[in-house]
């Protein structure tokens, strides 16, 4: 298994793709953040010319923050429909086109009935939505690690996608 400096290494990495494409293409990156506590802004915020493209992140952690702050109905926030509000809120709120948005159950318990590590992801990018559930095994620490891990590449290849039509 990586370690975490592994893990931060090719996070990082991606993130000057996302720069670059971001740069190339005119994207405005914004992230909606939960289970992650920032971790994708960080990554974003440090990659190069961030501050052309970057325009910044909404880190709702608690439920009610993603209700009042994002609009994410009541119910089950570690659900599809919670992530997918939380990418389309963010989008408006920061008038941009490639978005992120990340909530799941980190552990060490179990959230809404969800084992440790259940995580959904959404990525906005003009217009076209991608979603993905993932079972990340390992501390929350791992959890979180992996959650960066998959859901940065998931935004670099809708970025691709989008600029080759």
């Amino acid at each position: 298994m990586p370690s975490a400096e592994e893990y931060e290494s090719e996070a990082a990495e991606v993130a000057g793709e996302i720069s670059k494409l971001a740069d190339e293409h005119g994207f405005t990156v914004a992230v909606a953040e939960s289970l992650t506590g920032g971790k994708i802004a960080q990554q974003f915020s440090a990659a190069e010319h961030s501050s052309d493209w970057f325009a910044g992140g909404v880190v709702a952690y608690q439920t009610e923050v993603k209700h009042s702050a994002l609009g994410v109905p009541r119910g089950p926030v570690i659900s599809e429909e919670a992530v997918k509000t939380m990418a389309t809120g963010v989008a408006e709120m920061m008038n941009a086109d490639a978005v992120i948005a990340a909530s799941g159950s980190g552990g060490p318990e179990k959230q809404e009935g969800n084992e440790p590590g259940t995580t959904w992801l959404a990525v906005l990018v003009r217009g076209i939505m991608h979603t993905e559930l993932h079972h990340f095994s390992g501390d929350p620490l791992e959890v979180l690690a992996k959650t960066q891990d998959r859901v940065l590449p998931m935004l670099r290849d809708a970025m691709r996608e989008a600029v080759q039509d």
